[in-house]
């Protein structure tokens, strides 16, 4: 047995086995959770816990506020009806997602797939088939995302088959991996597991970190064996109340996700998922993060805001106004200071080449819009 399945071997699945770490808990109410939805998390991640209700405890205990619903739904983002096969969701015109696993190494409490992960939801190698003999009679799927649950959770053996099953698709051109491991089980990413991996590029890789203390050295250590095969990394985080609302918490987790060659790519406004309620965030939040991140750091650094709309619609960019209005051919645009700066478009009518004129009575005229969100 490797190191990695030893660890998941030992993962806490009952809230019974948390008493043995924080003596504090009600053991009789988040068993009520977790048989609605199901615990576990690894000793690696359980041990980067330093108290109860910190932003790592928030990601991996069960809390009895999952119980209320608060109006939301189990599948906002309307996969079920935009799966053609029960293995994948085709929502985009040349881009598919392939469910090739239901285990992850950690049930995470704000998973969009709460309603499946851990339950008696099963993929098995007859599904994975049916899933591949979609992508390959559908001809306009390009791009690949392997998900789950999480594909690192199968053995080394059925992950290359599904890679290798997905090259052997003339139209695939992209493969995506998307897994947590790094972060909640980094054990997992070993020499032999990415020796496999790129015998498939172009094959990238996303991952999930959510705090800067989640980038321990084993974490680092588990990029960094990724990156060294030439693997791109991206992260995408979700924001999340209580763990990682601060502009502060999102600059350092980014400034050191570069460091270890990784990409922020996304952050997720939190789905509308039933049993999370509790995580989600005013959309001004996320605002707010993004004008921390702006200017104050490499634009590397600065990841898409956005949110996966509900229904099915897709993803959806939210930006900060830094255009405030147009004034003939003058853009009137906001800083990451909150200065007010103009750009002369000179493609615009009348003549391009015409001077423009006015313009320091243009900036003192429209300063006080630096003070506009």
């Amino acid at each position: 047995m490797e190191l990695w399945q030893e660890f998941l071997a030992s993962a806490i699945r009952t809230p019974a086995q948390l008493r043995r770490y924080f003596p504090e808990i009600d053991v009789a109410a988040l068993e009520r959770v977790a048989e609605v939805y199901p615990m576990c998390v690894t000793p690696y991640y359980l041990g980067l816990v330093q108290r109860i209700d910190d932003p790592i405890a928030r990601q991996c205990i069960p809390d009895p506020v999952e119980l209320d619903s608060f109006g939301l739904v189990a599948d906002p983002l309307a996969e079920e009806s935009m799966s053609p096969v029960p293995c994948v969701v085709h929502r985009y015109p040349d881009r598919a997602l392939f469910l090739v696993s239901s285990q992850c190494a950690m049930y995470c409490r704000f998973c969009t797939r709460k309603r499946k992960v851990g339950t008696d939801w099963a993929i098995t190698d007859e599904l994975r088939r049916e899933g591949l003999a979609y992508i390959a009679r559908t001809p306009e799927i390009r791009d690949v995302v392997v998900s789950g649950g999480d594909p690192l959770m199968l053995s080394d053996g059925l992950i290359e088959g599904v890679l290798s099953g997905l090259r052997r698709i003339p139209h695939v051109e992209v493969i995506r991996l998307g897994t947590r491991t790094p972060c909640t089980l980094p054990q997992r990413i070993t020499p032999r597991l990415v020796r496999m991996l790129r015998k498939y590029h172009p094959l990238y890789v996303n991952t999930h970190f959510e705090h800067p203390r989640e980038l321990t050295p084993d974490a680092v250590r588990a990029l960094t064996r990724l990156a060294d095969a030439g693997i791109p990394l991206g992260n995408q985080s979700v924001l999340l109340r209580g763990v990682n609302d601060d502009p502060a918490v999102f600059l350092e987790l980014n400034r050191r996700l570069l460091s270890a060659r990784v990409k922020p790519y996304y952050m997720f406004q939190a789905d509308l998922v039933d049993g999370t309620a509790h995580f989600c965030t005013p959309i001004e939040t996320g605002l707010d993060v993004i004008r921390g991140l702006r200017g104050h750091t490499s634009g590397m650094a600065v990841p898409h805001f956005v949110i996966d709309s509900p229904g099915g619609g897709g993803k959806i960019p939210i930006l900060p106004q830094e255009y405030v209005r147009r004034e003939g051919r003058q853009l009137i645009l906001r800083n990451y200071r909150g200065q007010i700066h103009l750009y002369s478009d000179r493609t615009a009518e009348p003549n391009p080449c015409e001077e423009i004129a006015g313009m320091p009575d243009l900036i003192e005229a429209f300063e006080p819009l630096a003070a506009i969100g």
